[in-house]
């Protein structure tokens, strides 16, 4: 299944997320990191989750993770999805530290895998999708 070819509503943009977003359709993976505590934070935020502080500036990140856990997909909840049926979305740790929601590109996922992103066009949107790391 090409999933360029789905129907899916994409995700929501705010100014928040929208640098996020913007490096996703350039191919980089961004994070935002604290200046103060020089910890990594996902999802975006206004204050750093760690140490409150509001010094929080986006920097490309490693795009290295690995799968937490996982579920296959057989009867999505959204009916634009149904073609790509059954697929895999998990709970990937980042190299940097914080944890993701994403669509897994793996024949088998497994625990502990490790994984790298693959910006990959599903419906209109360009999404961070993480594939085995090779």
């Amino acid at each position: 299944m090409n999933l360029a070819e789905l129907k899916v509503p994409g995700p929501t943009r705010t100014a928040l997320t929208a640098p996020f977003w913007a490096a996703a359709a350039e191919g980089r993976f961004t994070l935002q990191h604290c200046a103060d505590c020089a910890r990594w934070v996902f999802y975006p935020r206004q204050l750093c989750p760690h140490c409150w502080s509001p010094r929080l500036q986006w920097r490309d990140a490693s795009g290295r993770a690995q799968l937490e856990t996982w579920s296959v997909i057989h009867r999505p909840g959204h009916p634009g999805w149904a073609p790509a049926a059954p697929y895999a979305i998990g709970i990937v740790r980042l190299s940097e530290g914080p944890t993701m929601l994403s669509h897994i590109l793996a024949a088998e996922p497994r625990l502990h895998l490790p994984l790298q992103v693959r910006f990959t066009q599903v419906g209109a949107e360009v999404l961070p999708c993480f594939e085995p790391l090779t």
